[in-house]
């Protein structure tokens, strides 16, 4: 393959970031893709760095959640977005990864997953523009679980993509400053939404139209991947091995406990809609009050990814106990302080703060159940545990979604004091787990 101006711009922007020794580094990848790893790098890390903005952005617990409360949708239905979007990425995957084996170039599923959640962003933003009431809460909730789905393609491909294109010592990069990039836009977004003077759902809509164009662009570059050819054989999928050993949960008491304490801990996941949504109610505020959120939530990123990253190998169960209680004391404050009534509440800076609270206990949760699945696991077993335990949370979510989501059209603030209390008694929970790091 003849050079292109795509690869001189790519050799030097990795040149830039590696030094000479360093930038041929080429392991664990087919001996055809060590010629383009500056190109395979560069352009991975800018497509991901496309949709991870894009994330920001229309985060359904965030701008969505905005976006309801905007359009009159019934309140039950902000219980849904979560639990939508994070059981439809996940369940899926259970089906669809032994299909994605079967090819042989895997870039263009996930291509055409990121197509598809810039359709459902554009139908999203269209909604926005034209209807209200209960008819744009259900096809926003519709479109959700399409983005979830098209995210569940990309999730399969992209990791068997990236261990076909770049080398073992260059992948985490690639999460890492494309995680870095999101959350810098995110925040300036977030600076330009508060001092805004607009208030109308035309503005979140541009937000959509926006994250369906970053989506698009995005497939079209990671089509421009170097991918050679893979195997075929030996896919399979989770869901029959997961159906399988589910008697794990009772017969491995050490793994019971801590799906016990992931499903408790789904309060962490589910909470910010609500927060967001009380905060709407009680504030009146109106886009500014979007952009704070939106900078509470990318501060939480940055400053958890330093934070947990470090404990997590010292003892990942105090990780995930750690950031439970922070999500619990969170929900308590919130729920606390409207009902109370108290003056504070009123301000929207006291919700982003406790939406950044939140937002960091979150991370810790995330960042401490995945280290903990891989040190509990052996080679014999991490493929059962993950499936097991992808299958039950993702069941779960969707019900504690219903559930919750019922309960704040009835209850109001109470929720916000009854998941404190679910991510209070995983955070317990976690403390008592086997000990397996450190």
């Amino acid at each position: 393959m003849s050079e292109t101006p795509a690869d001189t711009v790519s050799e030097t922007v990795y040149s830039a970031l590696y030094d000479d020794d360093e930038a041929r580094v080429c392991k664990d990848v087919p001996e055809s893709a060590c010629q383009h790893q500056p190109r395979n790098w560069v352009f991975s890390t800018l497509s991901l760095s496309l949709t991870k903005t894009g994330d920001a952005l229309v985060d359904p617990k965030l701008t969505l959640t905005w976006l309801l409360g905007a359009l009159g949708a019934p309140a039950f239905l902000i219980g849904l977005l979560a639990p939508v979007r994070e059981a439809g990425a996940l369940l899926p995957q259970l089906f669809i990864a032994a299909g994605i084996r079967q090819r042989e170039k895997r870039k263009y599923v996930w291509a055409f997953g990121s197509l598809g959640q810039a359709l459902a962003l554009v139908i999203m933003g269209v909604t926005a523009l034209s209807l209200e009431g209960a008819l744009a809460g259900w096809l926003l909730v519709g479109m959700v679980a399409v983005f979830a789905v098209s995210r569940s393609l990309c999730s399969v491909s992209h990791k068997d993509v990236l261990g076909k294109t770049v080398s073992k010592t260059r992948r985490g990069a690639v999460s890492g400053y494309a995680t870095t990039v999101s959350g810098l836009v995110a925040l300036l977004l977030g600076g330009v939404l508060v001092v805004s003077p607009d208030t109308s759902a035309p503005i979140i809509a541009g937000l959509l139209f926006l994250g369906a164009a970053l989506w698009v662009i995005a497939a079209l570059v990671y089509l421009q991947l170097a991918e050679a050819p893979g195997s075929t054989e030996g896919g399979a999928n989770a869901f029959p091995e997961a159906i399988r050993q589910l008697r794990l949960l009772c017969t491995d008491p050490d793994f019971g406990k801590f799906v016990a304490a992931r499903t408790l801990m789904i309060a962490t996941s589910i909470a910010p809609p609500f927060l967001v949504s009380a905060a709407q109610a009680r504030t009146g505020a109106e886009l500014a009050g979007l952009g704070g959120f939106l900078m509470a939530s990318a501060g939480a990123g940055f400053v958890s990814g330093w934070a947990w990253g470090r404990l997590a190998d010292r003892s990942s169960r105090w990780v995930l106990a750690a950031g439970g209680l922070a999500g619990a004391v969170a929900c308590l404050a919130s729920g606390a302080s409207l009902l109370m009534q108290a003056p504070w509440a009123e301000l929207m800076v006291f919700h982003a703060a406790i939406l950044f609270i939140l937002a960091f206990g979150h991370q810790g949760v995330r960042l401490g159940r995945s280290t903990y699945l891989v040190d509990l696991a052996d080679e014999d077993t991490r493929a059962s545990y993950t499936a097991v335990s992808n299958t039950v949370i993702g069941v779960l979510l969707l019900v504690y979604g219903l559930v919750m989501g019922g309960l704040y059209q009835l209850a109001g603030p109470w929720v916000m004091i009854g998941l404190a209390l679910s991510a209070l008694a995983g955070a317990g929970l976690a403390v008592s787990l086997k000990p397996v790091s450190g």
